[in-house]
């Protein structure tokens, strides 16, 4: 009698350290968002894990996430498998999981050598995930930072992503994240005939919604094929509104190393489709213009190599003459100015857009090409957009989730 006591006891003192553990780790969290709500720090979607977290538990979860999938200074995968959510994979877009692959690099599939699960690339031929990948899977968590241009194409992953969740009645939960050009929506938008995966949805370049709002518009205005709904659940972004700037913590890709290169990503990715360098291969990409021509400016730049950013930049080894934007405020907008200058200023028109049609999938139609070719000032090729650009800032208005 009296060991079975001892065993009573026993127990009973382990159940109440135990709910004493879990109701202390409750209340840190509990305190934390009370200090966001006081503080008005925005707290991301993964951060909120008491709202996800219940939802998941014994569940097989696929995570879509890179470099940036960050809750506070721990990547999501950590954190997850540290409270014993079992992820069974990762899916991982343009960049690959670590965010070190160049743009448009093969990403092939791999096991994580930290954790040991099985990563499945999802950029290049495979860009959707198959029925046999997601027989395994429960629930996919969606936990990208986006950088708010259309032809950014972690949105075109979230589409692929939504696609086969709705394919295979599987659950998707998008932990959502501020955009960085979400304060301000501009540029043509994306015309048909026109689809690719630079542009995957009829949206401006710069579309002004987190990646949880443009889920639900995807889903809303029957984007997915034959207007199948996915499965959706968007974990909000606490403190957050269109207006706030968010600088981001990590950078979203090798080549947009801080805010004022998100800020300047929707004007200068159009000189992609020409011989310009806009700085690949130096330490101040998307903050700089130029070309092997002193015509074109006095700011010199020499693209080179630099591992983990960028191989074979365009104008490897070469003096470039350009501009230095490095000066322009933070708030700079959406603008053609910068493609038109350097247009006018070339003598080689008839050879600047060397990749036409992959300009065109860039800006979301071929008349934007003609125009600047015509000789038409930026405030006329503007006008030739304004209509449809309302009609989809209408449309975006029934998809807010902040104000």
């Amino acid at each position: 009698m009296y060991m079975k006591k001892i065993i009573i006891v026993f127990y009973l003192a382990l159940f109440i350290f135990s709910c004493q553990n879990t109701n202390s780790q409750s209340n840190n969290e509990s305190e934390s968002d009370s200090l966001a709500q006081k503080t008005g720090k925005i707290i991301v979607g993964a951060e909120r894990l008491d709202e996800y977290l219940p939802s998941i538990w014994g569940e097989k979860v696929a995570l879509v996430a890179n470099q940036s999938s960050l809750v506070g200074k721990e990547h999501l995968i950590d954190v997850l498998l540290a409270k014993k959510i079992n992820v069974v994979k990762v899916f991982a877009p343009e960049h690959g999981f670590r965010g070190n692959a160049d743009r448009g690099a093969k990403v092939d599939n791999e096991v994580d050598k930290k954790t040991g699960v099985s990563i499945v690339s999802l950029f290049g031929k495979n860009n959707k995930p198959s029925s046999e990948a997601l027989a395994d899977v429960d629930v996919v968590i969606f936990d990208i930072q986006d950088a708010g241009a259309r032809f950014f194409t972690y949105i075109s992953t979230l589409h692929k992503i939504m696609e086969a969740c709705a394919e295979n009645n599987k659950r998707l939960i998008v932990l959502d994240r501020p955009n960085p050009l979400g304060d301000y929506v501009d540029g043509p938008v994306r015309k048909k005939g026109f689809e690719s995966f630079v542009g995957m949805h009829q949206i401006p370049i710069v579309h002004g919604l987190t990646v949880g709002e443009l889920a639900l518009m995807i889903n809303g205005e029957g984007w997915l094929p034959n207007a199948a709904q996915c499965s959706l659940t968007v974990v909000e972004i606490e403190n957050y509104t269109h207006d706030k700037v968010y600088e981001l913590p990590v950078k979203p890709s090798p080549n947009l190393p801080n805010y004022l290169s998100l800020r300047l990503y929707p004007s200068l990715c159009l000189f992609e489709a020409t011989e310009i360098s806009i700085g690949r291969g130096t330490q101040f990409p998307f903050q700089v213009v130029g070309y092997p021509d002193k015509k074109f400016g006095v700011f010199t730049f020499t693209p080179q190599d630099i591992e983990g950013m960028q191989t074979d930049p365009e104008q490897e080894g070469k003096l470039c003459y350009g501009i230095d934007l490095r000066g322009e405020s933070k708030d700079v907008k959406f603008t053609l100015k910068y493609i038109i200058e350097f247009y006018q200023k070339s003598d080689f028109k008839e050879t600047f857009f060397k990749r036409e049609k992959w300009f065109n999938l860039l800006v979301g139609n071929d008349e934007v090409l003609q125009q600047i070719k015509q000789g038409l000032s930026e405030e006329a090729i503007r006008k030739t957009w304004q209509a449809d650009l309302d009609a989809y800032k209408e449309i975006r208005k029934h998809y807010l989730l902040y104000d």
